[in-house]
């Protein structure tokens, strides 16, 4: 299967994981790995070397018939490229699609329901890896947990770590988010949840799945928008909760009622281990899936791991930070603030004290941020060095400091107690009455205009003996 251009719109898209995984081997960005890789350790040892380079394919891990890939996106460029726009219109193309959401369309069957296991025995049926050197086990890490609301039917989706705890046994981290309030309405119901687990999704799913939605928004809805086209779904064999027709696998099952168990340890977004204690449980029902079907993994804490959750947050909280500041230009969930906790906002400043609202508007957004630095239209905040300077020469910390004491933050932030967290902000903005020229950035003039190619010399090493013979004579 092959895409069109996907520079141009969103109906330029790849259709599906397979098609996204065509498109990346037509340019180059995938590597096949030999056969027999082992998925404990190994592949995750070698798609963390690519994982800034290329995606990677396992065929055969451990001998297993199912392949696993790894590294969907290795840059923002690759992200835009999923869903058909060029890199500057990712976030104006995800905005529209969180607005203007596009509800799924229900079909009768799906490829995803080609081969049905009743007689489920997860770790022998999914070639499922243990990541990071102190996980506890094998882990689904790139599952598209989908939940509905068990009184309205309205459906969730959200990415979980899924602890592989048994043949049909799966321990889950519930966050205090939506997926956990359907949890909650079930459990007052008396009930478990019917859930279902998606992997080998198209891009555009796990994007939408890290949209900072309202509760009872169906993230399908914004991929369907993404892509300019409703998201097919089928209903599960077991349950009712609609899934995804041309995704390559899907488990679906119940997270019990008042049941937990151990879970963890697991290697998380910032660089350490989510600690170890009982949690959630889901029991497994059936597994569903292609023939011949490809099963996704991410590894945990890796680049892949946060530029899918750094993007769509990006998108949501430039709309939310929008409804009160319009002049908000731009945003970014830095890599060194792994993609969650630090945020850089540039905006066209035209009142001093406006940052620091901007810096409370945006803690107020979401409750992982936990940094915040306001600069002025002339920064470059994609750039770290770019930041970092704006804060140098454009800061004071008895003037521009604000922080925050007692917050809620991030309960993966092992600095925090159990989530409580300071926030702490930097208006690196210059002040509206400086003179002109006091932070006004110096240029070369021209130096836009250079052609380097007529500029310079074709052979510096001729050029280089010529002046030393010059300078004996």
């Amino acid at each position: 299967m092959r895409m069109e251009n996907p520079a141009s719109k969103g109906a330029n898209a790849p259709s599906d994981l397979r098609a996204w995984l065509a498109y990346l081997a037509d340019r180059g960005k995938l590597a096949i790995a030999r056969e027999g890789i082992a998925l404990t350790d190994e592949l995750a040892a070698i798609a963390k070397r690519l994982e800034r380079d290329s995606a990677v394919l396992f065929p055969r891990p451990d001998g297993h018939e199912i392949p696993v890939v790894a590294n969907l996106f290795a840059g923002r460029d690759w992200v835009a490229d999923s869903i058909g726009v060029t890199e500057d219109q990712l976030l104006p193309r995800f905005l529209a699609a969180a607005s203007n959401p596009m509800p799924t369309c229900e079909v009768a069957s799906g490829p995803v329901q080609e081969v049905v296991h009743e007689d489920v025995d997860l770790l022998r049926q999914l070639p499922v890896p243990k990541h990071n050197e102190r996980d506890s086990g094998p882990y689904i890490t790139a599952g598209l947990l989908i939940a509905r609301n068990p009184r309205t039917g309205v459906q969730n989706v959200s990415i979980h770590r899924c602890q592989i705890s048994g043949k049909d046994r799966i321990g889950v981290l519930l966050l205090p988010r939506h997926t956990f309030s359907y949890y909650r309405l079930a459990e007052e119901m008396g009930q478990a949840l019917e859930i279902a687990i998606v992997i080998g999704a198209h891009p555009a799913l796990l994007l939408a799945s890290q949209a900072i939605a309202a509760l009872d928004e169906d993230e399908m809805a914004i991929a369907g928008a993404l892509l300019g086209s409703p998201v097919d779904v089928v209903k599960c064999r077991t349950n009712s909760v609609r899934v995804p027709a041309h995704a390559e696998i899907v488990i679906e099952g119940r997270i019990l009622q008042g049941v937990r168990e151990p879970e963890g340890p697991f290697g998380e977004f910032p660089q350490y281990y989510g600690p170890r204690a009982n949690r959630e449980v889901i029991e497994v029902d059936a597994i569903t899936h292609r023939k011949a079907p490809i099963f996704h993994t991410i590894v945990g804490g890796g680049f892949e791991h946060l530029i899918l959750g750094g993007v769509p947050r990006e998108a949501t909280l430039v709309q939310h930070l929008r409804r009160s500041f319009p002049n908000v230009l731009d945003v970014r969930l830095t890599r060194g603030g792994t993609c969650r906790y630090h945020l850089a906002i540039r905006m066209d400043k035209t009142n001093d004290g406006e940052p620091k609202n901007v810096m409370m508007c945006a803690f107020g957004a979401h409750y992982d941020i936990k940094q915040v630095v306001v600069v002025d239209k002339d920064v470059d905040i994609s750039s770290s060095e770019e930041i970092e300077w704006a804060v140098a020469t454009r800061f004071q910390a008895d003037r521009d400091l604000m922080v925050v004491a007692g917050a809620l933050g991030s309960k993966l932030d092992p600095t925090t107690d159990n989530g409580i967290s300071a926030k702490m902000g930097l208006d690196a903005t210059a002040p509206v009455s400086a003179p002109e020229l006091a932070f006004k950035r110096i240029r070369v003039k021209g130096e836009e205009e250079v052609d380097l190619s007529t500029a310079l010399q074709a052979d510096p090493s001729a050029a280089v003996a010529r002046l030393l013979a010059a300078a004996r004579t």
